[in-house]
């Protein structure tokens, strides 16, 4: 594959990156994941409480989006439905594990209306969902994923015309907007074979803003790179969840969080990859008390809406 970011075998992050810093072997790192009793180390909640929005009546004339809780999300811009990371079913291979919080099992295909651009920032479970994408592809015009992740579309049905895959850095004039893929520091892969498609983030410049799809990304000198190549962006939305010690560079830790906000020099923020699955050792709480936390370190205005309420960016 012609890639800077390809070595012969795999894509790779442009900081040196190990997945597990404490060398531990995938069999028990799935197990820790997926398995494990995290009672005594998280709380999980009863029931979360997401608004029920029907998302067809929304205006085309205003800018709002609407978070589904984790990195799902729909957005209005400038007349143009973009859908990120849907994830409606399920967030594994299997039913048992990875299951969402009670509760946040809302929306589905078909409360969607018809999407212009479907943007996949990685192919892992909790952000392609097989039976949801699937289930969309009448209605969707354009997909926009990374080096590779194609080919998953392609394979369940989606015709070459509408995908559209970019390497970092790239850049592609579509239906009236300029979308560019941009570094994320992660992985990707569904299955045992790793690393075999490219994970990203995305500038999306429409006719009234630019909007920064942060994907799954742990702190990298890529933040600094995209606000100074990208100045000007009005709302960026970035990873806040599932952190952990054991992996400190796929992820975002807190402590990070609020040097991310300060390099990308967005005018204001809004933090997913929470509020609806457990994939870590973390209270579900604490990403919103580090979001508050970081956009006080920041100076930067943060965006939390309730999971399914309309946020206007007007």
């Amino acid at each position: 594959m012609k890639s800077p970011n390809y070595n012969g075998k795999a894509f790779v992050n442009l900081d040196s990156t190990e997945l597990m810093v404490h060398k531990k072997n995938r069999f028990r790192m799935m197990r820790e994941l997926w398995m494990d009793d995290k009672s005594g180390a998280v709380r999980v909640p009863d029931s979360m409480t997401v608004i029920r929005t029907d998302l067809k009546s929304l205006p085309d004339d205003k800018d709002w989006l609407v978070w589904f809780g984790h990195s799902s999300y729909l957005m209005n811009l400038s007349g143009k439905k973009v859908l990120v990371d849907p994830v409606l079913y399920s967030g594994s291979p299997v039913s048992f594990v990875n299951r969402m919080f009670p509760g946040t099992d809302v929306y589905k295909p078909k409360d969607f209306p018809d999407i212009d651009f479907l943007v996949i920032s990685h192919d892992h479970w909790d952000h392609l969902d097989y039976e949801a994408v699937t289930e969309l592809e009448p209605r969707v015009k354009k997909v926009v994923c990374g080096l590779g992740v194609g080919s998953h579309f392609e394979y369940w049905g989606y015709p070459r015309e509408k995908l559209v895959e970019l390497d970092w850095w790239e850049g592609a004039d579509v239906d009236g907007f300029r979308v560019t893929a941009t570094p994320a520091r992660h992985f990707s892969g569904r299955d045992l074979h790793r690393n075999k498609t490219l994970w990203a983030s995305y500038v999306l410049k429409t006719p009234k803003r630019s909007v920064w799809i942060g994907g799954d990304t742990g702190y990298g000198s890529h933040f600094a790179k995209i606000g100074e190549k990208f100045p000007g962006i009005d709302l960026a939305i970035v990873e806040n969840g599932q952190y952990n010690t054991d992996w400190p560079f796929v992820h975002t830790l807190p402590e990070y969080l609020g040097k991310v906000m300060t390099e990308l020099k967005a005018a204001r923020y809004l933090t997913v990859h929470h509020s609806r699955f457990c994939l870590s050792k973390h209270d579900f709480r604490d990403p919103v008390k580090n979001a508050k936390k970081a956009a006080d370190e920041s100076g930067k205005p943060l965006l939390m809406p309730q999971m399914g309420d309309v946020l206007y960016l007007e």
